[in-house]
């Protein structure tokens, strides 16, 4: 048993990323299963003690993505600084408390609002544990460029805030926590996260297989996107939504602008590639939908797409992303070869499905509704098979017989 332990907490990736695999398999079960109650007639919905979908949002945002991001953020930023690796005795307790609070939300659902709260203490612990490691590595680093390692370990930090926000919201009701956490959560912690990791790695992945690639990082791209990002939140937070266009159009300009520049047509030669700049491709997608959205709102006065922009981001840039970025760090810190087979693929080709389902339960089509339970039922089999494959591999060691 005490081997078995060894081999899990062995590297950050393996705890945090199983962590992750079982959460987006769990969050989806529990959605799954509201749905199914909510637009199938089933059974009787169950007596949550926050709306579904605040619950929904809670396990999206901070309950499922952020362990995919302190697992890769804890293997690859030493890298980019040539720092210090993360610490077994700061990165296990961080997933310890992280993995206990969110296993402790699911019954504090039917429980009570004390339950989530103790739930959202312990988690918001093990986040500032892991935070602070990383933190202390960008630090006392010398390198000279840490631009990237500074910008999200920053992001990080409002992150936490952002999960704070929610906890202020159970605490007392009040509304502005929960638009604050869910706002923050998406335009100032995961998207600021994934622009930044596509920032450095896409054009870096990209150079190690393409022939006479250049790799190429402006920075003026990153920082124009940070800015939109912070606008965005701003306008969205100020209620002046129909004036949102002003940061969603300039940015969905420069994410086109940066997929054609790292080759989004040339990554077809290499599918674990590929994956990496469609998922990329999908933020121009979103944040024009998002443009769209506003502007129509401005213009006629009409609100019109509903959800399908946060979920063209959500699913399909994020999740992408998430799967993308995952398997490759899986695979390679295993001994296995970086190579995306016809399952990887395929379950890449299902959580597209995914997007454009969701996307399409938005739109005003007949039966549209129906498309979310598809949608959730496409990620949750997509996902259970994607885990199959790989959550064992965070429980074994290395196929080379390499530490790690």
């Amino acid at each position: 048993m005490n081997s078995r332990w060894q081999t899990f907490t062995a590297a950050p990736h393996r705890v945090f990323f199983f962590a992750g695999a079982m959460q987006g398999i769990l969050a989806l079960l529990w959605w799954t299963f509201d749905l199914a109650a909510r637009y199938l007639g089933l059974f009787a919905p169950a007596a949550w003690v926050v709306p579904s979908i605040w619950g929904h949002a809670f396990l999206m945002l901070y309950g499922f993505f952020p362990f995919f991001v302190f697992g890769f953020l804890m293997t690859a930023a030493p890298n980019w600084v040539n720092g210090d690796k993360v610490k077994r005795a700061h990165y296990v307790p961080a997933f310890v408390l992280m993995a206990a609070g969110v296993a402790l939300f699911y019954p504090a659902l039917l429980v009570g609002r004390w339950l989530a709260v103790l739930a959202l203490l312990l988690y918001l612990a093990g986040w500032m544990v892991g935070w602070l490691a990383l933190l202390n590595i960008v630090v006392k680093s010398p390198y000279d460029d840490k631009r990237h390692a500074y910008t999200i370990v920053g992001v990080m930090l409002v992150g936490w805030l952002g999960a704070a926000a929610y906890l202020l919201w159970l605490l007392s009701d009040t509304f502005f926590w929960l638009h604050l956490a869910i706002t923050g959560g998406i335009w100032l912690f995961l998207l600021p996260t994934f622009v930044s990791v596509s920032h450095r790695m896409v054009p870096f992945f990209s150079s190690t297989v393409l022939s006479d690639y250049q790799m190429r990082r402006p920075y003026w791209a990153l920082f124009v996107l940070l800015g939109g990002m912070a606008l965005h939140a701003a306008l969205d937070l100020g209620g002046v939504t129909r004036l949102l266009w002003l940061a969603d159009l300039p940015m969905a300009g420069v994410a086109l602008y940066l997929s054609v520049l790292w080759g989004f047509r040339r990554s077809f030669q290499v599918r674990l590639l590929a994956v990496l700049h469609v998922g990329f491709a999908w933020l121009a997608l979103s944040l024009a939908l998002y443009g769209l959205q506003s502007f129509m709102q401005f213009s006629l006065g009409r609100y019109v797409l509903g959800f399908a922009p946060l979920h063209a981001l959500t699913i399909g840039y994020f999740s992408s992303m998430v799967l993308a970025m995952v398997t490759r760090v899986t695979l390679g810190h295993s001994g296995r070869p970086l190579e995306a087979d016809a399952t990887t693929w395929l379950l890449f080709l299902g959580f597209q499905f995914t997007a454009l389902f969701r996307i399409l339960g938005d739109l005003p089509l007949p039966g549209a509704a129906h498309f979310y339970l598809a949608a959730a039922l496409v990620w949750l089999v997509c996902f259970i098979l994607w885990g199959v494959k790989h959550i064992p591999i965070y429980l074994r060691p290395r196929v080379d017989g390499r530490p790690g």
